[in-house]
């Protein structure tokens, strides 16, 4: 991918630019040095191990669900979840999440956030989505 040197992948969903972190010291990079505040940042719950996930939203509209779904399957994909069926993803504003004083690289916290349950799926060929 055209991103190598920089913390982070990127993928291209629906023409949504999604930016999959590449470890601890990078999540934090992308989720606090790159994110913008109104950017979907998504990872997998229950404390798992994983890529931040952010999803671009310059127009600071609502982002397709559909959009949202493959986001959450490549955080899921990027974790130590990947050989589960089923996989919670943990899903709020950029603005949302924060870094505990002394907490270690890629621990964060969420001031609120929603959860959807999704098969673990590395965006491929077929990640371009169709949005009328």
């Amino acid at each position: 991918m055209g991103s190598k040197g920089r913390p982070y992948r990127t993928l291209d969903l629906g023409g949504f630019e999604v930016l999959v972190g590449r470890g601890d010291e990078d999540n934090d990079t992308l989720t606090f040095d790159v994110a913008e505040p109104h950017d979907v940042w998504l990872h997998v719950a229950g404390g798992t191990p994983g890529s931040h996930v952010i999803v671009r939203n310059p127009g600071r509209g609502e982002v397709p669900r559909e959009v949202v779904e493959r986001a959450a399957a490549a955080a899921a994909w990027y974790s130590k979840a990947r050989g589960a069926a089923r996989v919670e993803v943990h899903v709020c504003r950029a603005a949302d999440v924060s870094k505990p004083r002394g907490a270690p690289p890629g621990l964060v916290q969420l001031a609120r956030w929603k959860s959807v349950r999704v098969r673990p799926a590395i965006p491929g060929k077929d990640a371009g989505l169709k949005l009328d």
